[in-house]
C-alpha cells in the first residue's frame, strides 16, 4: 500500500534588518573585503545583531514567528489551524524555554504538541521529516515547520583582526541570521506540491566534527576556546562528496532519473562553495536554486530560503531534488518534491 502523501502548502521567510555587504562588514570587523568576496564568495548577510554597537535588534524567536506568521498568510490559515509545530535550529534563544513553544506563544498556538531539533543546516530537513512522518501517521492534519538561526551573537565584535587566524575570521563573512518556515499538510492545500521522499543519514562515525558551536555557562563562560570553530579544508571536500550520495539516495528509492529532475537545490555552504557544488552534481538541466551569497549561510534557514525561491521559479508540473548537508558531526538529508 502507497503510504499517503505530505503535500508542501506555503513557505515564509525572514531575514532581519537591512544586508550588510562585504564593504560594511570590513569597516565595522576589519575583514578584508576582497578577500571575503574572493574566498567565500558571499557578497552580503543579515545579522539580528548590531554588530557595531552589541545590540540584540532581533532575537530567533522574533524572526521565527515572522516566518511561520506569512507560512500561515500564504497558505490561507489561521494559528488554530496547526495541529503540531517542529522546528530545527542549532543556535536557541535559550537553553529553555524551547524556541518553538516562544514562537507558538506569540503565534497564539497552544494545546498541540511540539518539538525542537537540535541541528544545524540539516536540522530543517529533519524538521520536514518529523512533519511528514505526523502527517503520514494520521496523528495530524496540519503542520508548521520552522527553521532558523541567530549566528551573530557567537561572533566577538571588539578585537584586533590581526591577532585572528583565517579559519577565525572567515565566520564573519560566512555566516548571517534568518528564519524560515512552511506549512505541510496531509491533503493538497496551496501550493499542490507533493513531499515524495525525504531522507536523514548519520554518517559522522569516527569522524571528527567539521564545525563546533560552543554554548558557555556562567562556570566557564572566560574560557580561551572561541565560540565557533570548523575545519574548513574538510568542508570543502566531504560536503560535494555526501550531496552527490544523498542525490542518488534519494534517486533510487523514488526511481527517478537525473534527467527527470527541473530544479536542484544544493547544500548552501557558502557562494563560492555552493557554486562549485552544484557545477559537479548530476541533473545537467536541472535549473539551480541557490541563495547563500546574498543571505548569508543563515543554517536553518536557507532551506526555506531555497523552497521560497524555488516557489517563486515553478510553474507548472515538474520534479525537485533538495540536498542538505551539516558539517558538525557529517549529516547527509535530502527531500524531493513532485507538482503534477
Amino acid at each position: 500500500m502507497t503510504a499517503p502523501l505530505a503535500h508542501l502548502a506555503s513557505v515564509g521567510t525572514c531575514l532581519p534588518g537591512d544586508p550588510v555587504d562585504n564593504a560594511t562588514l570590513a569597516k565595522l570587523v576589519g575583514v578584508d573585503e576582497t578577500w571575503a568576496e574572493m574566498f567565500i564568495g558571499n557578497t552580503s548577510r543579515y545579522f539580528a545583531v548590531d554588530l557595531a554597537t552589541g545590540q540584540v535588534r532581533h532575537t530567533l524567536a522574533d524572526i521565527a514567528a515572522t516566518a511561520a506568521d506569512r507560512a500561515l498568510a500564504q497558505a490561507g490559515l489561521d494559528p488554530h489551524d496547526i495541529d503540531c509545530v517542529v522546528m530545527g535550529t542549532a543556535t536557541p534563544d535559550h537553553l529553555m524555554p524551547a524556541t518553538v513553544n516562544l514562537v507558538a506563544d506569540r503565534l497564539g498556538i497552544d494545546n498541540i504538541p511540539t518539538y525542537q531539533l537540535q541541528s544545524g543546516c540539516a536540522g530543517a530537513v529533519q524538521a520536514l521529516d518529523v512533519a511528514r512522518t505526523l502527517l503520514q501517521a494520521r496523528r495530524c492534519d496540519t503542520v508548521l515547520v520552522i527553521g532558523g538561526d541567530v549566528c551573530a551573537k557567537h561572533l566577538e565584535r571588539d578585537f584586533d583582526p590581526g591577532t585572528r587566524t583565517s579559519a577565525e575570521l572567515v565566520n564573519y563573512a560566512l555566516f548571517g541570521d534568518g528564519a524560515g518556515a512552511a506549512v505541510l499538510s496531509a491533503d493538497p492545500l496551496g501550493t499542490g506540491i507533493a513531499v515524495r521522499h525525504v531522507l536523514n543519514r548519520l554518517v559522522g562515525l569516527g569522524r571528527a566534527p567539521g564545525q563546533i558551536i560552543d554554548w558557555f555557562g556562567l562556570g566557564d563562560r572566560h574560557s580561551d576556546r572561541p565560540a565557533v570553530s570548523e575545519d574548513y579544508k574538510a568542508i570543502e571536500e566531504t560536503v560535494p562528496l555526501l550531496a552527490q550520495q544523498m542525490f542518488w539516495e534519494l534517486l533510487a528509492d523514488l526511481g527517478w532519473s537525473a534527467d527527470q529532475v527541473d530544479f536542484l537545490l544544493p547544500p548552501q555552504l557558502s557562494g563560492r562553495m555552493s557554486d562549485r557544488i552544484s557545477a559537479a552534481m548530476p541533473a545537467p538541466d536541472a535549473r539551480r536554486i541557490n541563495v547563500v551569497r546574498t543571505v548569508g549561510n543563515n543554517g536553518n534557514a536557507l532551506p526555506f530560503l531555497q523552497l521560497a525561491e524555488l516557489l517563486r521559479q515553478w510553474d507548472g508540473p515538474g520534479r525537485a531534488v533538495a540536498v542538505a548537508v551539516e558539517s558538525s558531526k557529517w549529516i547527509k538529508s535530502g527531500i524531493a518534491l513532485e507538482r503534477t
